[in-house]
């Protein structure tokens, strides 16, 4: 009777950096490029990494992430995101003074993606 073994933990730095990275790049490709810009191209940019880290980690190895592995990726993806993004408030903050509303669109537009990230794998977590 062979007993099965628990899972090893996955590296999970690799994938947040690679989700970073695609954030940057598709920004730039669709805000420079393509054009395109607004809360709508943000939210698009989320879902599109947020889908692609999740079927990657489960074509990878084949299960759903530990919940660890959910924490760690979840941290380093929006704790780089997060200071890329207070890098870009201090440019602002040189520029010009943004108001409340500018703050709180700055803020949403950062949000998305470390939340989008954690929703696609906790529904990755409950399919498996």
């Amino acid at each position: 009777m062979s007993q099965l073994a628990a899972p090893t933990r996955a590296p999970m730095t690799r994938l947040a950096l690679s989700g970073v990275a695609a954030v940057i790049l598709l920004n730039l490709l669709l805000r420079s490029w393509v054009k395109l810009g607004g809360v709508l191209t943000t939210l698009l940019i989320a879902i599109t990494v947020a889908g692609a880290m999740a079927l990657w980690f489960a074509w990878r190895h084949r299960r759903a992430p530990m919940p660890s592995e959910r924490r760690h990726l979840l941290w380093l993806y929006g704790g780089v995101l997060g200071l890329l993004y207070l890098g870009l408030l201090g440019m602002m903050l040189l520029k010009d003074e943004p108001g409340p509303t500018g703050l709180l669109i700055f803020g949403l537009h950062y949000f998305s993606y470390p939340f989008f990230a954690w929703l696609v794998f906790a529904k990755l977590a409950k399919r498996h």
